[in-house]
């Protein structure tokens, strides 16, 4: 055999060996380290983990309540006035800022008067004892030591009188000052919307000793107490849009929230939203929030309910059942099917008539051919039937595939990444036979590659490549 023959058996053999390796990669890929279909593992779910119905759970922007009666507020009276007139009967409707009783201003302005005449008289008397002082003052320079004595002490005596009076003036121009504004606001109004109870009467009044006039119930027999605590205390504003949700059926009301009680609430042993933990360092602090519903048509006292913050999500779909994203399945023509586990732990197909679809979710109502306690896989190119199921993902010949694309068609995606299958053969279907090769002589090698590769034979019935590289050598 002559030197370039030898070079292009070396060149011959290296590719050889470069396309056992090449090829062994891709069945290893393709079969999961070599091993048959049957023992590829595929990663499966429950579908219960994977169901997007709307089952019930408390979430960020759920919140416990209960109905209860109405705020009341206690209208109080100054009791060191005179009550002149009650304005309301029990019963009565008022609005915040209306006007509940009033004063006796007679009384009011006499009282302002004596305040005022108070003023002056300690006025003149201040004036009276520093022309008193001013007197003494001159009587005791011409006087001896005994009597300057006398007079320093008769001194000292009216400038503490004088001081005491400043001091009682001032006083008596801040009385003053509230009795101006008691005869402007001769006058007791309600501090919110809501019905008159429990009126009393001046006699009453007298007879009880109270400062309780009256009280003032919200409007409506009922409110709705919720409570929240300070991790979600940013989803609760006065004036906020909620959704109340009875728990005995599918019963709903909208409202809103009228006022929110940032004052720590109390959990007491049988309170409904205690948790039992005594360690106070472990808790959250619990706020109240109130709600009034547009309508109490169903509500009773004493009622526990869920309010939601209404997001709009009374407008979505009511999912019940079973509801997968939409990913999960995959089409066969005009079937639909999942990846799942048979009775065997094996990967099956399994056919499921598909339902609603909610295309803002992404997913889709599962009508038939699953159970929730089934198992499925996301679905993957390498995915055959007869593959074993596994939960633990560590186990996995085909791994799960959570952000890979689904390919729910027929057809092979259009410039995306494919599995290459390496079967053994030659492009013209030839198989590549070892054991034939090592039998071989190099110009049988040759020749096998030359057909292998459909390669042109040049006018010297050598291959074209081959007289390149013969005269490359000779140069």
């Amino acid at each position: 055999m002559t030197t370039k023959k030898r070079i292009c058996t070396v060149i011959i053999v290296l590719v050889i060996v470069c396309t056992v390796c090449v090829g062994g990669f891709f069945v290893w890929k393709k079969t999961g380290k070599g091993g048959s279909k049957s023992s590829q593992k595929v990663y499966v779910q429950k579908v219960s983990s994977l169901n997007t119905a709307s089952d019930f759970k408390l979430s960020n922007c759920s919140f416990l309540g209960v109905v209860e009666a109405q705020e009341s507020v206690d209208v109080k009276y100054d009791s060191s006035k005179t009550v002149a007139e009650i304005l309301v009967k029990n019963g009565d409707s008022v609005k915040k800022g209306d006007k509940l009783l009033t004063y006796d201003v007679e009384a009011i302005n006499l009282q302002l008067e004596q305040a005022k005449l108070e003023v002056e008289r300690l006025q003149n008397e201040i004036a009276s004892n520093k022309s008193q002082i001013a007197e003494l003052e001159k009587e005791k320079k011409n006087a001896d030591q005994d009597a300057a004595v006398s007079y320093t002490t008769q001194i000292l005596s009216l400038q503490s009188d004088n001081a005491k009076n400043e001091y009682d003036i001032k006083a008596k121009n801040v009385e003053i000052k509230k009795l101006e504004a008691s005869t402007k606001n001769a006058y007791v109004t309600a501090s919110i919307d809501g019905t008159v109870k429990n009126v009393k009467t001046v006699d009453k009044l007298q007879q009880d000793g109270g400062d309780v006039i009256m009280q003032i119930t919200e409007e409506g027999d009922y409110r709705i107490k919720g409570r929240f605590n300070e991790q979600n205390s940013k989803d609760i504003m006065q004036g906020a849009s909620v959704i109340v949700k009875s728990r005995l059926d599918d019963s709903t009301w909208k409202g809103e929230i009228t006022s929110v009680d940032t004052s720590p609430q109390k959990n007491s042993g049988d309170d409904i939203y205690s948790f039992g933990s005594s360690d106070e360092m472990s808790q959250s602090s619990n706020y109240a929030f109130y709600v009034k519903p547009e309508n109490f048509d169903g509500l009773m006292l004493g009622q526990h309910v869920l309010i939601e913050i209404d997001n709009g999500q009374d407008t979505s779909i009511n999912k019940t059942g079973i509801w997968l994203y939409s990913d999960f399945i995959c089409k066969d023509g005009k079937k639909n099917y999942v990846w799942a586990k048979d009775k065997d732990g094996k990967i099956e197909k399994r056919y499921v008539e598909i339902g609603q679809k909610d295309e803002d979710n992404g997913d889709c109502e599962i009508k038939s051919g699953l159970e929730k306690g089934d198992y499925i896989a996301y679905p993957d190119k390498s995915i055959e039937e007869g593959m074993t199921a596994t939960t633990n993902e560590a186990d996995v010949s085909v791994p799960p595939n959570d952000l890979g694309t689904n390919d729910n068609s027929d057809a092979d995606t259009e410039g995306g990444d494919e599995d290459i299958a390496f079967d053994g053969s030659g492009e013209d279907g030839m198989a590549i036979d070892e054991d034939m090769l090592a039998s071989m002589t190099d110009e049988e090698i040759e020749e096998y590659f030359n057909k292998l590769y459909g390669e042109e034979e040049n006018a010297d019935g050598e291959n074209a490549d081959a007289a390149d590289a013969d005269a490359a050598f000779a140069e």
